[in-house]
C-alpha cells in the first residue's frame, strides 16, 4: 500500500511523465485543465502539493487515471496483460467477420489494434474515417481482397497494404476463411 508521504514523492514524476507522454507543454496542460501554468510547474517539481480538485482537473486533461497514477512500479515496470476472454470482441460490425480490438481504449482515434477473423466471404465494409485517416493491413492467414475508394488489390498471407481510410473502404475474404491484423491511424 502507498502511504501518504509516498504519494506525494511519487506525484510529481508521474505526472510530469503523464504529460511528456501525452507530448504536451506545460502551457497546453494548463489550457486542458484550468490549472495555472505555474502551479503545474510548481506541482512536476514538487514544490506544491495540489488539492483533489487540482489533480483531478490535470489528471482529467492528461487522460491518464486518477487512481493509476499512484499505483506502486513505474508503468515501465509493468506488463498489462489481457487473456484471450478478456480482449475486447466485436461481432456486429461487418459481415462474417469478429473484430478483437488489441489497442487500449486510451488510444480510440488515434492508433487503434485490430485483430480480424473472417468467415468464408465475410466483409467489413466501412465508412470514411476522419481526414488523414490511413489503415494498415497484414494478412495473417488466407486471401482477402482490400478495397479503397476506386483501388482494389486481392492479398495473400504475409502481404501488407497501406491505404486511405477517410473514403469508403472494404475488406472482404475470398476463397475461405482469412485472418488480418489492421492498425487504423487517425480514425
Amino acid at each position: 500500500m502507498v502511504g501518504d508521504q509516498q504519494i506525494l514523492d511519487l506525484l510529481p514524476s508521474r505526472l510530469r511523465e503523464a504529460r511528456r507522454n501525452q507530448g504536451l507543454s506545460l502551457d497546453a496542460v494548463a489550457k486542458l485543465s484550468g490549472v495555472s501554468r505555474s502551479m503545474v510547474s510548481q506541482i512536476e517539481r514538487g514544490e506544491s502539493s495540489p488539492t483533489i480538485a487540482t489533480l483531478w482537473n490535470l489528471t482529467r486533461a492528461l487522460q491518464v487515471d486518477f487512481a493509476g497514477l499512484l499505483e506502486e512500479g513505474a508503468d515501465a515496470d509493468r506488463i498489462e496483460v489481457l487473456r484471450d476472454t478478456q480482449v475486447p470482441t466485436i461481432e456486429n460490425r461487418g459481415e462474417g467477420c469478429r473484430i478483437r480490438i488489441l489497442s487500449p481504449p486510451k488510444d480510440a482515434g488515434k492508433h487503434e489494434v485490430y485483430d480480424i477473423r473472417f468467415s468464408p466471404d465475410g466483409i467489413l465494409d466501412s465508412k470514411p474515417h476522419t481526414r488523414g485517416a490511413r489503415e494498415h493491413l497484414t494478412v495473417v492467414e488466407g486471401l482477402v481482397e482490400v478495397t479503397s475508394g476506386e483501388g482494389s488489390e486481392d492479398l495473400r498471407s504475409g502481404d501488407t497494404a497501406r491505404y486511405a481510410a477517410d473514403i469508403p473502404h472494404c475488406i472482404r475474404a475470398k476463397d475461405g476463411p482469412a485472418r488480418v491484423f489492421l492498425v487504423v491511424q487517425d480514425a
